[in-house]
């Protein structure tokens, strides 16, 4: 392996690590050589990632934590400076997608009525700002948390999960709210970049296209007519996997990429240039 790429002697926080793209991230930073902390709202998948980690020769540190509370998010931070002295890496992958829906009812969906309130909504205002407290905000809050320290090293990788639809805006179907969030994401990590560059700090994003996770699989892959949909979007004709995107995720967390910052790559089987 080429020396820029390893991550020997780093410590990476990666959120929503027990499945899909989250575990995928984690397994492949600690194949390049990174100890893991495995931040997650529920210890679902994290036993079977430790014995993974640890079967690496990497360091493993679990915390249960919700992404969207500051007191938690400040917890990650300090337990993993507690336990390692320092945090190198950041990846904000956890996120949640909601139900597939408009966000007022559609022609047909239910009868026409003038009195609709927003409890009547498919999407409510509740519902709406919960999604951003996770999508959105909670990457702040990790960025922010973490800043003061990486500033201090001079020296950090930030990597934020997008999404494709944060390109298209046409997917997942009927679903504005997760495609706002995602494109709030690119954003964000286009201007912290700019912020963050004199201190050696690299912002990028990954847009992920449809990934093969547990979720996907019961909500599309699983159901032949929707799975046919979203892959006659694709070029290539095949849906990613999380060691796609973890391998990605390799490259920016290491020197290979010192010259990148404030940059979102799609990876996506060549959907956004269908």
């Amino acid at each position: 392996m080429l020396k820029e790429y390893s991550l020997e002697g780093k410590v990476a926080i990666i959120t929503g690590a027990g499945r899909g793209i989250g575990k995928g991230i984690a397994l492949s930073l600690a194949e390049a050589g990174a100890d893991i902390v495995a931040a997650d709202i529920s210890n679902y998948g994290i036993n079977e990632l430790m014995q993974e980690i640890k079967e690496s020769g990497r360091r493993f540190l679990s915390i249960t934590a919700d992404i969207s509370r500051v007191d938690d998010v400040q917890k990650i931070v300090d337990m993993t400076i507690a336990e390692f002295g320092k945090v190198d890496i950041l990846v904000n992958n956890a996120g949640v997608r909601g139900n597939d829906r408009p966000i007022v009812p559609l022609p047909g969906m239910s009868p026409p009525r003038d009195d609709i309130v927003d409890f009547d909504m498919p999407w409510s205002l509740e519902e709406w700002r919960s999604l951003m407290s996770v999508d959105l905000d909670a990457v702040f809050l990790c960025a922010r948390a973490v800043g003061f320290h990486m500033i201090k090293q001079r020296s950090g990788r930030i990597i934020n999960i997008a999404s494709s639809y944060a390109f298209s805006g046409r997917g997942p179907d009927l679903n504005v709210p997760y495609c706002t969030a995602k494109a709030g994401v690119v954003r964000f990590t286009e201007a912290l970049a700019k912020e963050w560059a004199e201190y050696n700090v690299n912002i990028n994003a990954i847009g992920p296209g449809l990934v093969q996770t547990e979720l996907s699989h019961q909500l599309i892959i699983d159901r032949e007519a929707i799975r046919q949909k979203y892959l006659n979007r694709i070029p290539q004709k095949r849906f990613g996997t999380p060691r796609d995107i973890g391998l990605l995720a390799v490259y920016l967390a290491s020197d290979a990429s010192s010259w990148m910052t404030g940059q979102v790559i799609y990876i996506n089987g060549g959907e956004t240039v269908a």
